[in-house]
């Protein structure tokens, strides 16, 4: 049985599923869905056509689905649609999506947003993402699975963060990060591959392999998308292919300075 506070504005129309928890002074507006088991802090505002899955927790003055910072918006029906076992920390800010963006916004499943942090329109997040304090998402920005954001860092919008990247606290990420690298640094630039978070979830034959890959890209005297393309072409293994391709089909650029010589 769902347990709403006295206090909570619920308009009608709102979907509120089995097990729900709603705090002292939180608003859902209409057009929103909340499924079994999520539970919503005092204060917490719902707003617009939110989608919300099964076992989130949300925390105290969240803000999720209000409309876009886009001067561009025109009040088009849009979407923001999260999936099941979030942790939304205090103070988060998530917009929808934009007609110009395909209309929503995306955030997968076991994903933790620290407090403050803001995501913003036409952002898609994967699964099992990290994005600590104070971070600041822009619009249209791709984070794949296992991604990890160092607090109090922007990722400037239409960049895409790979799967299994570390971005170092503090970072300005303006170009896109490959796949099981680490980035960092203003503007952040690509260092070497995420070695901690790989020995985490993979063997050491598989980062052997993505060593070897790193150097043969970034250690060559050819294009970086060049090196990647041949890559690609001559590896059966599904991790260098995704490196690689990732960085073959980049649109704006890879950060990353070859070490000189003598």
């Amino acid at each position: 049985m769902s347990q709403i506070h006295s206090s909570a504005i619920i308009e009608d129309g709102a979907i509120i599923g089995k097990d729900v928890s709603i705090g002292a002074y939180c608003i859902i507006e209409s057009g929103v869905s909340i499924d079994d088991g999520t539970t919503i802090a005092n204060h917490a505002c719902i707003y617009g056509n939110t989608t919300i899955g099964k076992n989130n927790k949300i925390f105290s003055h969240a803000v999720l689905g209000s409309i876009p910072q886009d001067l561009k918006f025109d009040g088009e029906e849009v979407e923001l649609i999260i999936g099941d076992n979030n942790s939304i920390r205090e103070f988060t800010l998530i917009n929808p999506g934009t007609k110009g963006g395909g209309s929503k916004t995306i955030i997968g499943n076991n994903n933790l947003l620290m407090g403050h942090v803001h995501l913003g329109h036409d952002v898609i997040v994967g699964d099992n993402v990290v994005i600590a304090n104070t971070c600041a998402i822009a619009g249209h920005v791709e984070i794949d699975n296992n991604a990890v954001i160092g607090g109090m860092s922007g990722i400037h919008q239409f960049c895409k963060i790979g799967t299994h990247v570390m971005i170092g606290a503090g970072s300005l990420v303006t170009q896109d990060i490959p796949p099981y690298t680490l980035a960092e640094g203003s503007h952040a630039v690509v260092r070497t591959l995420n070695i901690n978070g790989l020995r985490r979830r993979f063997n050491k034959e598989i980062i052997g392999e993505l060593k070897k890959a790193f150097k043969l890209v970034f250690d060559s005297n050819d294009s970086i998308q060049e090196s990647a393309k041949i890559l690609f072409e001559n590896s059966d293994n599904e991790h260098i292919k995704i490196f690689a391709q990732f960085i073959t089909n980049t649109k704006r650029g890879i950060p990353y300075k070859r070490k000189h010589n003598g």
